[in-house]
């Protein structure tokens, strides 16, 4: 993040909710996250479509439905997608922050 990386986070409202969200993150469900990472869409989030260049890592749960996301962006032009290994779980084994969402 540091460097200019984008952290997506996926994750329902409700998990969310129980483990709380990762600061600096934007937030998308999943079931929504194309839609408002397509530069070509009207719903897109200029956070998200304003560079396919940018290093997007997407986070989920436990790091599975993450990849299949940075699947589906790459395939959007964004070439520098990938997901966090071990998803929020992981994020949170290591220590780092969390606050409430």
């Amino acid at each position: 993040m540091e460097d200019g990386a984008l952290l997506v986070d996926i994750r329902s409202s409700e998990q969310r909710a129980r483990d709380g969200a990762i600061p600096g993150a934007v937030w998308h469900p999943r079931n929504v996250l194309e839609w408002r990472a397509d530069p070509a869409s009207e719903a897109c989030d200029p956070r998200l479509c304003g560079d396919l260049d940018r290093v997007l890592v997407v986070v989920c749960d436990e790091g599975y439905a993450s990849s299949l996301a940075a699947a589906s962006l790459q395939d959007l032009g964004f070439t520098r997608a990938t997901d966090l290994d071990g998803g929020c779980e992981a994020w949170r084994a290591a220590g780092l922050p969390t606050e409430p969402a």
